[in-house]
């Protein structure tokens, strides 16, 4: 049987406020060929460094491949990806989640261009990211790894300013856990939703209409994955959607399937990867 964990890594102080999670994922091989190895959107871009082996992705009917000592950029995901290590052999990769407030913080990218893909960083900052890999692949341990990129993402920080208008969206956009409307956001920055979508589209890659659909499904989601009960998404979903056609909608977007056959294919995969 297939052995896996995500161990989790407390950010620098200075990059939390950018970082929704940081972790790193140790497999013993492949999953078996059966299960479901979902990911399922929850709004967070992602920088991965494969130390061992590498991954294969599939998303929006395109396949992505990560080579063993590459590092790859995640753009903002709103369609389920299936996962699982490139070779069935040991695997170990490093992954920082951003959060909508910490990627164009940290990355000046076409994020509009890499939404749904996963690019190596090398084709998408050059020199710079080619030097890390480097030094990423000769560090001879996980925890000069880890300190290394962490050490790279506070200077790439150094170099970036806070846009305090779409900050202050995604902060309404969270504590609304993703049930405003544009029309709100509008009210309340006193920007039109043109500029509030341009602004969007440059620092996220979507509009905010999308994350709002993302962040509301990431929280009936969230519930469901710590528990594995069918029963939590009937209890919660009215909080969140209209009526039960709007929110299997929903479901079906981000997991590729319907709630029964989702729990019936579920492996441990996807909900510790939600939940860690």
């Amino acid at each position: 049987m297939t052995a896996f964990s995500f161990n989790p890594v407390t950010p620098h102080p200075l990059l939390q406020p950018y970082i929704a999670k940081m972790w790193v994922f140790e497999s013993s091989g492949r999953l078996p060929a059966l299960d479901r190895k979902l990911i399922v959107p929850n709004a967070n871009f992602k920088l991965a460094f494969s130390c061992r082996n590498g991954l294969v992705a599939q998303v929006d009917g395109k396949t992505f491949s990560q080579q063993e000592n590459e590092i790859t950029f995640t753009g903002l995901v709103d369609t389920a990806v299936m996962l699982d290590p490139k070779e069935d052999a040991q695997t170990n990769t490093i992954v920082v989640e951003f959060n909508p407030h910490g990627a164009y913080r940290l990355f000046s990218l076409p994020y509009v261009e890499v939404k749904n893909q996963i690019i190596g960083m090398t084709d998408l900052i050059g020199h710079s990211a080619a030097t890390l890999q480097t030094q990423l692949a000769e560090a001879g341990t996980v925890a000069l790894k880890l300190q290394t990129l962490q050490n790279f993402l506070l200077k790439q920080l150094e170099r970036t300013a806070a846009d305090p208008i779409y900050d202050y969206c995604i902060n309404r956009i969270n504590e609304c856990k993703g049930i405003i409307t544009v029309a709100q956001l509008e009210k309340e920055t006193g920007y039109s939703a043109r500029w509030l979508h341009k602004k969007f589209s440059e620092h996220l890659g979507t509009g905010a209409k999308n994350l709002c659909e993302i962040v509301r499904f990431k929280q009936l989601y969230q519930a469901y994955s710590a528990s594995g009960d069918l029963q939590v998404l009937k209890e919660q979903l009215y909080d969140f959607y209209y009526d039960q056609s709007h929110f299997l909608r929903a479901f079906k977007r981000f997991t590729g399937s319907n709630p029964t056959d989702l729990q019936n294919s579920l492996n441990e995969l996807a909900t510790k990867h939600y939940t860690s």
